[in-house]
């Protein structure tokens, strides 16, 4: 009782001193557990200060409750410091203001939130960048960046973020703000010179010299002979000594083109050995990485490791011939030199990825941080990073080594059993024996991401007992109270406590879906979410989808993180207690599109369509579900009843009183349009077709259309417009003699029994060949036959064979008609590439095919927001139209008179004819238009 008085003291009092939000709250609180790391700690509440004086005003309240205080940017930290049991000041959703970009200084003032590609992004035109740059540069916060000291591959060239900041406005738990400058003790709290003064000896001995030791607090800044330097002491602080609310930090000239050598190695210790021989050369980057890393290594030149090592000229020829010098001085097995920026752009993508791409090693097994940032003295890597495997060898564990090779910062994810007893045991003997085996090659136990939890407990062994107590007072002085997140690099915690997954089932929960790339373990799945945060960008990577509601909204309920963030709150009952009647659960998901981008643009893969549809399966099994569910999550059955009097119901729906009914009804928002419905569907047109007569010369001419249930009963003229074009390739179109469906409608609103019912009465009325061909014309159907078919029905060996036969029309005719000539339209196009097929089945070969046929431009990345029932709900139409409007309506807008829309899915055709006026088409529409010349085009007969 005690104790939930005192919350609701405390909440009245920061709800009566804070204009920003203050929230308490399940999901609030669920969100902000966990940050990138192995560590999970529960918060009070999330406070998100609208500016400074919030900030310290949230700070005096908090001290007067005695609650300790965790300042949180993107939460991408992987060693547990973005986490805490106190108040978390939630610092990107207001703060982040550039509030001055001073060209002639060279130097921008900026508040904790800043994303730093914003920042990068109006410092650009100048021709002026900011140095240090993560990898998780699209979505880290400056005010991290400055309390980690964060990195990036630039740091050869540019330094660490410490390097790069001039001043701090630094607020202290219980409010007072201080100031930092270089060069002053003004803002120094009070006996901080006098103990510095009175360390002179241990702190010009005590720090090892290495470019990339981020480890401990930087009291070596304070030297005399170094400045001081209080901003510089305050970098890497971890959120320990006060908040950062303004900072003003360098921007460096950006070069005006780059190149990049990539250069191939026997292995990554030859790579790690060749590396410091090139800095002489001032390289902007050397990055490096292993084979074992490497998914798919198109483009890479031969070897088992590579160096990425881009440079900076004033022209494109200064940039390559630079480059070029590098790569004849390099002992490389193998190299290239790369100056398109697309292609650099996809060679930094492997890199930049590696943090997620690396916690699933090549078997499918979980691999964790904990480890992830080391560094020793460049010219120390290669023997590192032999002694490194062999102890990984030693303990029977696995890793793959990436990264700073220049600055001798490796990253690793390592298959730590971190769910057992014994394998967190294991994870505490090799964490000492790595530290001691870091030391002894006169390294850093952090080079980039701080120590947090992960790594403070061994300070001693880098620093000594002395010079760690010497951090003890330090932090004391900033923070006598010991409210700024305790725990943390001053008398931190066990780095075995805290781990995020003590707290999750430890038997595997009764799901339906089969979860094949987890071991059908849906708690496994769920884990596959390690924060990394790409899906909290604010603009998609090139043709990336992911995550169009959180771009959107903005809020992290609606990420893809966040969501995964409460199904494991749910799975874990501590926090969120219902179970799969979570109704926080339930408002989170309630905005994913189940547009699947996460599922091919995550790094990790984390597929939130599917656990989307595994959690509505369970909310609302027993229960009464949304009316869209019964209308359009049963859209099949109602169209196939529909059919017979079509017209009657498109006469209805153009009467304005009985649409408005209609849609109030079946639960769909006021601002859509119905539909208009087929007056004969592609099937009975099939059927008569068939009936005239048609000649089959032999088995390898023919293909089967699936008959969707879009193409069947809304644009019969995309399937009509394919036969056309897969017979004037030679082949014959088939169809299954009686209704099929692919099940997308029961499966997105998580009518999962539905669904199986209805996928094995497909399977059993299947009239061909189950590993014959199959040409399916709507991306969302063929991606929920490539995908959630095999899945719902992991134990029928029909579904993996029907799924594996699959294919778009220019996938099937790529395969099977490769010396077909489509015909030449010679034309502009603009469009959606459909999200499922982007996801799933990739869309190589529909480009190729557009090349071919002489259809130039670029489709839209994104989602068009529709996304099948998701932009008719009640409640979704702001969401769905943002989405819209983020590529696809702007791209459609600007488009040249005369350009050709393409978008071969029908929600993405329904989108743009209901908000841009536009009539979209189908690929197979624009061929078969070409077939004959235009006028052969409207009938489709």
């Amino acid at each position: 009782m005690a104790e939930r008085q005192d919350r609701t003291a405390l909440v009245r009092a920061l709800g009566s001193a804070v204009r920003g939000e203050v929230e308490f709250g399940t999901t609030a609180r669920a969100l902000m557990t966990m940050d990138a790391s192995n560590y999970r700690r529960v918060p009070l509440g999330v406070v998100a200060p609208r500016d400074a004086d919030d900030v310290a005003a949230a700070l005096a309240v908090c001290r007067a409750h005695a609650v300790p205080v965790v300042p949180r940017g993107g939460g991408t930290s992987i060693a547990g410091q973005a986490t805490g049991t106190g108040v978390v000041l939630d610092l990107t959703r207001h703060l982040g203001k550039i509030v001055e970009l001073d060209t002639a200084s060279r130097t921008a003032v900026v508040q904790p939130g800043v994303v730093l590609d914003d920042l990068r992004a109006a410092a650009a035109p100048h021709g002026l960048t900011f140095g240090p740059d993560p990898s998780t540069h699209s979505r880290c916060t400056l005010g991290g960046m400055i309390g980690n000291n964060a990195c990036g591959s630039h740091s050869v060239a540019w330094g660490t973020t410490a390097d790069n900041v001039h001043a701090l406005t630094v607020a202290r738990y219980g409010g007072d703000t201080l100031r930092l400058d270089r060069g002053r003790w003004d803002g120094a709290p009070a006996g901080l010179r006098e103990l510095v003064g009175s360390h002179l000896a241990l702190l010009r001995t005590g720090f090892p010299e290495l470019p990339r030791r981020i480890s401990g607090y930087a009291l070596d800044a304070l030297l005399p002979e170094r400045g001081p330097d209080l901003a510089r002491a305050f970098c890497g602080s971890e959120g320990t000594l006060g908040v950062m609310t303004e900072a003003t930090v360098r921007l460096v000239e950006a070069p005006g083109s780059r190149a990049l050598a990539v250069l191939g190695y026997a292995d990554e210790s030859a790579a790690a050995e060749a590396a410091p021989g090139l800095l002489p050369y001032r390289p902007l980057t050397v990055e490096g990485m292993a084979a074992d890393l490497v998914r798919e290594p198109a483009g890479l030149p031969r070897g088992g490791a590579w160096l990425f090592v881009e440079t900076g000229g004033d022209t494109p020829a200064e940039a390559r011939a630079h480059a070029e010098r590098i790569l004849r001085a390099a002992d490389a097995v193998d190299g290239a030199v790369v100056t398109d920026p697309a292609g650099q752009r996809a060679l930094w993508r492997i890199r930049e990825d590696a943090s997620g791409t690396a916690t699933r090693m090549q078997d499918g097994s979980e691999a964790w941080p904990g480890w992830e940032d080391c560094a020793v003295p460049p010219a120390r890597l290669g023997p590192y990073l032999r002694d490194f495997r062999a102890l990984l060898t030693a303990h029977g564990l696995r890793g793959t080594p990436y990264g700073h090779f220049g600055d001798g910062c490796i990253h690793v994810r390592i298959d730590f059993d971190l769910l057992s007893g014994d394998g967190v045991a294991r994870f505490r003997r090799f964490s000492e024996e790595l530290a001691a085996l870091v030391v002894a090659h006169g390294g850093s136990l952090s080079g980039e991401h701080g120590d947090g939890q992960a790594r403070a407990e061994l300070l001693p062994r880098m620093y000594g007992d002395e010079l760690v107590a010497l951090f003890g007072r330090f932090k004391d002085l900033w923070d006598p109270d010991g409210g700024m997140n305790p725990g943390i690099l001053a008398r931190p915690a066990r780095l075995d406590e805290n781990i995020r997954f003590d707290v999750l089932p430890k038997r595997p929960v009764d799901v339906t879906f089969g979860y094949p790339h987890d071991g059908g373990d849906f708690t496994a799945a769920v884990r596959r979410c390690v924060g990394v945060a790409k899906c909290r960008t604010a603009q998609p990577a090139g043709t990336d989808v992911m995550c169009p509601s959180f771009r959107a909204t903005g809020e992290e309920a609606h990420s893809t993180r966040g969501r995964a963030r409460l199904l494991h709150e749910m799975l874990a009952g501590e926090v969120v207690t219902d179970g799969w009647r979570s109704q926080e659960v339930r408002d989170a998901l309630d905005l994913c599109l189940s547009c699947k981008g996460c599922r091919s643009d995550c790094p990790v893969g984390v597929d939130m369509a599917t656990y989307k549809a595994e959690f509505l399966h369970h909310h609302y099994r027993g229960r009464l579900r949304p009316a869209t569910h019964y209308v359009m999550g049963r859209l099949p059955q109602w169209l196939r009843l529909a059919a017979p009097v079509a017209p009657v119901l498109n006469a209805l729906a153009r009467i304005r009183p009985f649409a408005s009914l209609a849609k109030r009804l079946a639960g769909i928002t006021a601002e859509r349009t119905i539909p208009v419905l087929a007056g004969e569907t592609f099937t009975r047109w099939a059927r008569k077709r068939r009936g005239r007569g048609t000649v089959i010369l032999s088995s390898d001419q023919v293909v089967t259309v699936w008959p969707d249930t879009f193409t069947n009963h809304l644009s019969p003229e995309v399937g009509k417009a394919a036969v056309r074009v897969l017979e004037a390739a030679g082949r014959t179109a088939l169809y299954p003699e009686r209704g099929v469906c692919c099940g997308l409608t029961y499966v997105s609103t998580g009518q999962l029994d539905k669904a199986r019912t209805v996928m094995r009465r497909t399977l059993d009325r299947m009239g061909f060949s189950l590993g014959d061909p199959l040409v399916v014309l709507e991306p969302s159907c063929a991606a929920t036959l490539r995908t959630d078919l095999p899945e719902l029905l992991p134990d029928d060996p029909r579904a993996a064979e029907l799924a594996g036969s699959v294919r778009t029309l220019a996938q099937y005719l790529e395969e099977y008609a490769p010396d077909w000539q489509p015909p030449r339209l010679d034309r502009r196009v603009v469009g959606q590439t459909h999200c499922h097929q982007h996801a799933v089945l990739g869309d190589a070969a529909e480009r190729r095919l557009r090349e071919r046929a002489g259809l130039e431009g670029e489709l839209s990345g994104g989602c068009c927001g529709l996304a099948g029932n998701f932009g008719f709900e009640r409640g979704h139409w702001d969401v769905s139209v943002a989405c819209a409007e983020e590529q696809l309506l702007p791209s459609v807008r600007g488009a040249d008179p005369g350009t050709d829309i393409l978008a071969d899915g029908f929600s993405c055709r329904t989108q743009l004819a209901q908000l841009a006026g536009v009539r979209a088409r189908h690929l197979a529409e624009l061929l078969a238009e070409g077939l004959d010349g235009p006028a052969a085009h409207p009938s489709g007969n």
